[in-house]
């Protein structure tokens, strides 16, 4: 995928989260991943704390990554938090390449939901 058109497919992917959530300004990467994770958490509350905030953006880095094989589903815990295990290593360089990198990974997650949601 050449740059601009990863860069068109993630600003239609900050649109649909806004949309979606009817907010006022595009989210960034931290919003959708945080987004992510409590989708994949299943549980909706209206507080978080800040440890589980981050716990929320690394089952969502984890999911996502999972869909290239890094990462492997474990289980539920007895708190309903699911847990991954890497099972490889990932190549990317820099957090400007690592970015972009889950910025794809969003846009695959997303486009899979939506084709999902209209079959």
């Amino acid at each position: 995928m050449e740059a601009w058109e990863l860069e068109f497919d993630w600003l239609r992917i900050r649109h649909y989260v806004k949309d979606s959530i009817r907010g006022d300004v595009l989210p960034d990467l931290n919003a959708i991943l945080f987004l992510i994770g409590i989708q994949e958490l299943g549980q909706l509350r209206s507080e978080f704390s800040k440890e589980e905030k981050q716990d929320l953006m690394h089952i969502a880095v984890c999911r996502l990554m999972s869909m290239d094989g890094v990462y492997s589903f474990e289980g539920i815990d007895e708190e309903g938090w699911p847990h991954w295990n890497q099972v490889k290593t990932i190549s990317k360089k820099g957090e400007a390449e690592q970015e972009q990198y889950l910025k794809s990974l969003v846009i695959r997650y997303f486009d899979a939901l939506n084709k999902k949601g209209n079959e």
